[in-house]
C-alpha cells in the first residue's frame, strides 16, 4: 500500500471485485455527496483514478474506476485505501480540523484539547484530553485551532462530578 500525497484525506477503502467487468466494492467513511458521483477523482494505489460509475450496494458502493476493465485488474486494488482532496466548505466541521483543537465555551471556560471525534447515532461528540464529552451541535465556531462551544448551562458541569 502506498502513501498519499500530502493534504489528501482518507475517504474509504476498496473491497473485493464484483463480477467480471472490473466493478469493485467501495466502503466510504465520508458522507459527502461529492465523493459518490461519477466523474469524481480519487487517489488509490499511488495514482489518480476517475470514478466512471457508482451505485449503492447495501452499506457500500459498487464502483467502476478508470482503467479497470476486468476483474483481475480490480482485484489488484483489494483493501487499498482511497483518498480524496479536501472539500472547501467553510460551514463544515472536519475531523482533521477538530482533533488537536482547544475546546472553550463562549464564556471562556476551557474544556481541554480535542483528542477524538466519536461517531454517535444522534450526532458526533468531541472528546477532550480531560475526559469532557461535547456534543457537536453546541459548536458555534472553529478558528485558528480553537473550537468555541455554547452548551446549555450545567450540561458539561455534570461531567466534572463523575
Amino acid at each position: 500500500m502506498s502513501s498519499p500525497p500530502d493534504g489528501l484525506l482518507e475517504i474509504g477503502r476498496l473491497g473485493r471485485p464484483h463480477g467480471v467487468r472490473g466493478e469493485i466494492y467501495l466502503s466510504l467513511v465520508s458522507d459527502r455527496p461529492e465523493r459518490r458521483r461519477a466523474g469524481s477523482r480519487v487517489f488509490v494505489a499511488g495514482g489518480w483514478r476517475t470514478i466512471e460509475a457508482i451505485r449503492p450496494s447495501n452499506d457500500r458502493f459498487l464502483v467502476v474506476l478508470e482503467g479497470l476493465g476486468v476483474r483481475e485488474e480490480a482485484a489488484k486494488l483489494t483493501n487499498e485505501v482511497v483518498y480524496g482532496e479536501p472539500i472547501d466548505d467553510p460551514a463544515a466541521l472536519w475531523v482533521h480540523d477538530l482533533v488537536g483543537a482547544r475546546i472553550i465555551s463562549v464564556d471562556g471556560t476551557e474544556f481541554g484539547t480535542c483528542v477524538a471525534v466519536i461517531d454517535n447515532p444522534a450526532h458526533a461528540i468531541l472528546e477532550t484530553d480531560r475526559g469532557v464529552l461535547v456534543p457537536v451541535p453546541f459548536v458555534t465556531s472553529r478558528e485558528d485551532g480553537v473550537v468555541t462551544v455554547s452548551p446549555p448551562e450545567g450540561l458539561l458541569d455534570l461531567q466534572d462530578n463523575a
